[in-house]
């Protein structure tokens, strides 16, 4: 055997301890807590579970919750859990340094998201799967996206988009 870290399964994984935007730390090193991989969740416990990890800065983490939705769910619904992952993955970059790679994957994420193309699955059609506010989200990534071309410094916690409707609109049925 190479001496690689290995999960409980065997499989390659770095044990590593990572900051709040996933970056590998040195071994020993305090880090956060990573997200558990796997997991099965109600659509609304995967929201609320990303809404929590987004507003507290860590985007990294909230894309591995949504990634679980994509790989666990329906494979319908699999186009808008990876378009939210490439949201939180764009942010993340974003907010690493990476203008070009962070960017790209907000404005992917909001492409699919928009169903331009039919890339969503259709959550263009101004709907709002389990409360997600889709065109907000759409308006959040594009400007975003934007900003940070243009050299904006971004930090995760303060340019955390809100998932559902703004606090004291309804959401929708």
């Amino acid at each position: 055997m190479n001496g690689r870290d290995r999960d409980t399964e065997g499989r390659a994984r770095s044990a590593r301890p990572r900051d709040g935007l996933g970056r590998p730390l040195a071994y020993g090193e305090a880090g956060v807590e990573r997200q558990p991989e796997g997991v099965v969740r109600t659509p609304a416990e995967t929201v609320e579970q990303a809404q929590r990890l987004l507003d507290a800065g860590m985007p990294f983490h909230a894309h591995e919750v949504f990634e679980d939705a994509w790989k666990s769910g329906p494979a319908a619904e699999a186009a808008l859990w990876r378009a939210l992952a490439q949201l939180a993955v764009g942010l993340t970059h974003a907010a690493r340094g990476n203008a070009v790679g962070g960017a790209r994957l907000l404005r992917r994420g909001a492409t699919a998201l928009a169903g331009d193309g039919d890339a969503a699955g259709g959550t263009a059609g101004g709907g709002a799967p389990y409360g997600i506010d889709v065109p907000g989200l759409v308006r959040w990534a594009r400007e975003l996206a934007g900003r940070v071309e243009a050299g904006a410094a971004v930090d995760a916690a303060a340019e955390a988009p809100r998932l559902g409707p703004p606090p004291g609109r309804p959401k929708p049925l």
